[in-house]
């Protein structure tokens, strides 16, 4: 089975996501990436009974298996003040993050 993902695709990516490899590092996780596509598609060869039931972790989530909702509650921080004093921007009482800057993709 040929690699699904070529270098040129893996350096594509690996630019999109800005990261940065050695090539060995590189040539590792596209190796990687590779077996795990690889077992993706043995997965998905296997023939399944159509009554089989989707299931998440292999086990079935029926409302009687599935723990309840929890409530959504609000509780008050005991220390706003120290938490937003680490915080690098701040601005009525909130963290400021900045924008990021859009960029056009290829």
């Amino acid at each position: 089975m040929t690699d699904e993902i070529t270098p040129e695709l893996f350096e594509h990516l690996v630019d999109l996501a800005a990261f940065a490899f050695d090539p060995k590092e590189a040539e590792y996780l596209r190796r990687e990436l590779n077996n795990q596509l690889r077992a993706i598609h043995q997965l998905e060869s296997i023939s399944l009974d159509p009554d089989v039931p989707l299931a998440s972790h292999g086990i079935p989530y029926t409302p009687q298996s599935s723990p309840p909702l929890r409530e959504d509650k609000w509780v008050e921080c005991d220390n706003p003040e120290e938490i937003l004093a680490q915080a690098p921007q701040v601005g009525d009482g909130y963290i400021i993050v900045p924008d990021t800057p859009p960029t056009k993709l290829d």
